[in-house]
């Protein structure tokens, strides 16, 4: 493997690039001037044989942080229902808010019962992304990658959906063309040559998995290989990276969360990797680690008492299929009669009879105020998850 410096690659290159301009010719001419003529665009590094040497006191903090999301996995697996769904959930709802895709809890859940149109259906389109993540961890190729990326765009945007990008992709500057962007990733035609370096990167096996985790992101988003939804796609990659190395066996520990606290410090860190500095993406990684691992355990705790609580207030007998509702709302805290007929198997009126408990202790209320489609919602779930975003996106100070 080729030598570096602690913590530092190479200078990322550039190539000249002839661009094709699309402005119209009602734009100024300023404009149209600006966005003519050849740009550049990078040229990332190959990494699959590159060795990682990074500072002592780095690799100190990923042990640190990957230990810590060991024991935490390690906890929630003794109670992995249902607590693994409403992870999964609260990460996706964050990996979009650094998106700016925001959305409160109830408007996601209620997004899950059928087809929208607003930020909440995008929440749950990236639940689906997440989701197919972690199932496809076992193998993590670029079949797997389209397929995540499918699951993510594949209802709001079909033609693009779970397809390599044909067209140059830029970050910053203006709509028009890549000409005074702040960063302007690889030509399209070389997006597949570097995504097989990059799964051939993920396959080794020497490197401390967080920061293997973290290196390998940032390849993700230098290559950009999807006209949309990288950000996305690239942090369900980490999860499908984070399972493939074993470092979770039974949940997703949110790492987006983690990231919310400094989005600002995130995308610099990225920033800095192009540059060939290693360092800041993985520390930065490991310190959302930290944070991450602290706001889900609160919420686990939360979640387990309001559970605690509704076991004293519900009567019903113990082999009442009730109960199996109550588990059901911790992965979907506003249901309908289909959840609950597609969850249990039961219908028409044995559906009331099944929630009518739940109604009783003031566990779920009833919000829809129709009698046909009803929808009920239970608020202290709802209210643990939004607690849980308040904190996650609370920057930090110093």
């Amino acid at each position: 493997m080729s030598k570096n410096h602690e913590g530092k690659w190479p200078l990322i290159q550039y190539e000249e690039c002839i661009w094709h301009s699309s402005v119209q010719q009602q734009v100024p001419r300023r404009v149209m001037k600006l966005h003519q003529g050849p740009y550049l665009a990078a040229i990332p590094l190959e990494i699959s044989n590159r060795a990682c040497n990074l500072p002592p006191e780095t690799n100190a903090l990923v042990a640190e942080a990957g230990a810590m999301i060991a024991r935490f996995d390690a906890e929630i697996g003794f109670d992995i229902q249902p607590f693994s769904a409403v992870l999964l959930r609260s990460e996706s709802a964050a990996s979009s808010k650094i998106e700016n895709l925001t959305a409160s809890a109830r408007a996601i859940a209620e997004a899950e019962l059928g087809p929208t149109r607003n930020n909440a259906s995008q929440i749950v389109a990236n639940t689906r992304a997440m989701n197919a993540a972690v199932s496809l961890a076992q193998s993590i190729n670029a079949e797997s990658i389209l397929e995540m990326h499918h699951a993510l765009l594949s209802q709001s945007h079909p033609k693009i959906a779970g397809k390599w990008r044909e067209e140059q992709v830029w970050v910053g500057g203006s709509d028009y063309g890549p000409h005074g962007a702040s960063f302007v990733p690889p030509h399209q035609t070389r997006v597949r040559k570097t995504i097989k370096d990059l799964i051939q990167f993920i396959d080794r096996d020497d490197i401390p998995v967080l920061a293997h985790v973290a290196l390998a992101h940032a390849q993700f988003e230098t290559i950009h290989p999807f006209p949309d939804g990288n950000g996305r796609t690239g942090r369900a990659l980490i999860h499908a990276h984070l399972r493939n190395k074993v470092l979770t066996k039974n949940t997703t520990v949110p790492v987006s969360a983690g990231l919310l606290v400094d989005t600002g410090k995130y995308f610099d860190a990225l920033t800095a990797y192009r540059i060939g500095d290693l360092v800041p993406i993985v520390e930065q990684l490991s310190h959302a680690t930290f944070s991450a691992v602290a706001n889900s355990r609160q919420l686990v705790e939360e979640l387990r008492e309001v559970r605690a609580q509704w076991k004293e207030r519900i009567v019903a007998r113990k082999d009442s299929r009730s109960w199996k509702i109550v588990e059901l709302l911790f992965q979907h805290p506003v249901i309908n009669a289909a959840l609950i007929s597609h969850t249990l198997g039961i219908h028409g009126a044995n559906t009331y009879r099944v929630i009518e408990p739940l109604i009783r202790a003031g566990v779920i209320v009833e919000f829809t105020d129709k009698k046909r489609n009803m929808m009920w919602r239970a608020d202290d779930v709802l209210f643990a998850l939004d607690e849980f975003a308040v904190r996650a996106g609370r920057r930090v100070r110093g």
